[in-house]
């Protein structure tokens, strides 16, 4: 009778084992293609920003260029003003 309680038992845990629930595989996240979406996105916008800081560069160059020609100018035509003070006070 031991036997055969034993023998029934390991059926029962064999058959309750097959017919048990499977653990489920999570699905595989696809984290590298989000990466390197981001990755993508960031450098066009990084290079868009370069292109930018350099237009605003060269902008700037000219608009002190410009400015340094005329306080040039300026300053000539102040000397000349003091060479004409100078000569009007003379005579």
């Amino acid at each position: 009778m031991n036997k055969s309680l034993v023998f029934a038992t390991l059926v029962a845990a064999v058959a309750l084992a097959a017919c048990g629930k499977k653990e489920e595989v999570a699905p595989v996240v696809t984290a590298p293609a989000a990466v390197t979406e981001a990755s993508t996105a960031a450098t066009a916008a990084a290079s868009s920003a370069v292109d930018a800081a350099g237009a605003t560069v060269g902008a700037a160059s000219a608009a002190v260029s410009d400015m340094a020609a005329s306080a040039a100018g300026a300053m000539n035509s102040a000397a000349s003003a003091v060479e004409a003070a100078k000569d009007a006070v003379k005579k």
